[in-house]
């Protein structure tokens, strides 16, 4: 309903400021409405007083002539006793003056154009029961004339000795209403005067007020702009005479105090959240690569064959695989020990080909297939963690394929394209469900049954931390892909 009031787009001191400037401008409009209008009823009062004072003069004036004539005071007779008198009586009080009978006929009037036209008058039927059902026998009608005049007639009975009635007086008021606009076109230019005035004065303390209201509300503004959690925060002084303004302030002030408590809680949670955290990424990132390793020693000893002319060569291909993996625990264990965080980035310029096929070369699956569009891609970044990355989510890949499932599908390929490098890892095992994809990068997240559900999550923040990102897609009982995408620099 005040839409039109709600000054949208607009600041609360420019609100405040038009909202006071419009009231002005409306109250001063209502003003002068209400005074022309005054003007006018006043106007309209005057004429009516002024024509019933006429009219008593008349009837007086009448009751004079009734008393001297020599006629018989009757319908009849109403013709002779004024025809001699009609002209006088509207020469000496000004007004034109009609004479009809009680049945509404026309007899006698000073005006001549009622003669020259040879026209019957007769008065409408309304008129007359208006007049002979009013309590004070008398009535006044408005019209407008073809001069835009307003015309106020008015209609009463004389009576005769007996207080009979035998005639109705009509006496018709033009209304002169030059002197009324000369009135009220001085008023208007003397309020427009005033108005004026009133409108500048009205601007300066709309302005003032607003930029009075509005400071302590900037301040308070500018406090909660610069207002953080792990910094001290200033409080802001009470303003004295002010108690709205006062109020938020206080609320600001105690808003401070508990932003400060609650940061001191939230770091003391934040540092036993991140001891627990480090705990269990510590045992998931050394847990991870202890059953590929154990499984890669058990199947050298079954192969192991000294006569097989490529035994030196496999021997150090199983030795470098296992010294990664070595390597890779050995650093999780060194951080954890120095109450540090994972692993920081040693980056080094790397080819991801030949990294992504050594960390392949910890798993037995005959279903891993690796595919590259390039034999070298050349990045910049931390073999360990890029290791991790990759073991991660093939090992990922192999347990969300049921054991029992024929036509066991895991491939890794390695994409490169302009400044960017894609890493996908495709399976076709059960998939994600719906409700579970949101939760899909969140700690402790598994559709395993074995595992600590820190993975994923490990992996997104280690891309993150390249500039990179992971996606992946996923249909129910199809299978799942995910995607990690690094920039080559």
């Amino acid at each position: 309903m005040f839409k039109w009031y709600q000054l949208s787009g607009y600041s609360l001191r420019q609100r405040i400021f038009l909202s006071m400037i419009l009231l002005t401008i409306f109250s001063s409009i209502l003003i002068s409405l209400v005074s022309v209008y005054h003007f006018r009823y006043e106007a309209r009062e005057y004429h009516e007083e002024r024509l019933s004072r006429k009219e008593n003069s008349i009837k007086q004036h009448i009751e004079y002539i009734l008393k001297n004539t020599p006629h018989k005071l009757t319908e009849e007779n109403t013709f002779k006793i004024f025809r001699n008198k009609i002209f006088e009586l509207s020469d000496i009080h000004g007004l034109e003056v009609n004479f009809f009978n009680l049945k509404g006929r026309l007899i006698l009037s000073s005006n001549p154009y009622y003669y020259t036209n040879n026209k019957t008058i007769q008065l409408r039927k309304e008129t007359l029961n208006k007049l002979t059902s009013s309590s004070k026998q008398r009535i006044l009608f408005v019209r407008i004339n073809e001069d835009k005049q307003n015309i106020i007639s008015s209609y009463s009975f004389i009576k005769n000795n007996n207080f009979k009635n035998f005639a109705i007086l009509n006496i018709p008021y033009v209304e002169s209403n030059d002197f009324y606009n000369e009135e009220v076109q001085k008023f208007l230019e003397r309020y427009l005067q005033v108005y004026v005035l009133m409108l500048i004065i009205s601007i300066y303390f709309s302005f003032a007020l607003s930029k009075t209201i509005t400071k302590s509300l900037t301040q308070i503004s500018e406090k909660l702009e610069i207002t953080q959690l792990n910094q001290r925060n200033e409080k802001l002084t009470l303003q004295p005479g002010d108690q709205e303004i006062n109020a938020l302030i206080n609320a600001y002030n105690t808003m401070v105090d508990k932003l400060e408590e609650s940061a001191q809680k939230l770091a003391q949670n934040e540092r036993e959240h991140a001891w627990r955290e480090m705990a269990k990424q510590v045992a998931h990132e050394i847990k991870n690569p202890l059953t590929p390793m154990k499984l890669t020693v058990q199947s050298f000893q079954r192969r192991f064959n000294p006569e097989d002319p490529a035994i030196i060569q496999k021997l150090n291909d199983y030795s470098e695989t296992l010294i990664q993996q070595i390597d890779t625990m050995t650093a999780v264990a060194s951080a954890f020990s120095n109450f540090a965080s994972m692993p920081a980035q040693e980056n080094e310029s790397l080819n991801m080909v030949k990294v992504a096929k050594i960390a392949l070369e910890i798993f037995n699956e005959e279903y891993i297939q690796f595919i590259a569009n390039d034999q070298e891609i050349i990045i910049h970044f931390d073999k360990t963690q890029l290791v991790r990355i990759v073991t991660n989510l093939v090992k990922n890949a192999i347990q969300a394929i049921p054991k029992e499932q024929e036509n066991k599908i895991v491939q890794v390929i390695l994409e490169k394209n302009n400044d960017k490098v894609k890493l996908f890892v495709v399976d076709n095992g059960v998939g994600i469900e719906e409700e579970k994809k949101l939760l899909i990068f969140e700690p402790k997240f598994t559709t395993k049954t074995s595992g600590m559900g820190l993975g994923l999550a490990i992996i997104k923040n280690i891309v993150e931390n390249y500039d990179g990102i992971i996606t992946f897609e996923s249909e129910l009982g199809k299978g799942s892909t995910f995607c990690v995408e690094l920039p080559i620099k």
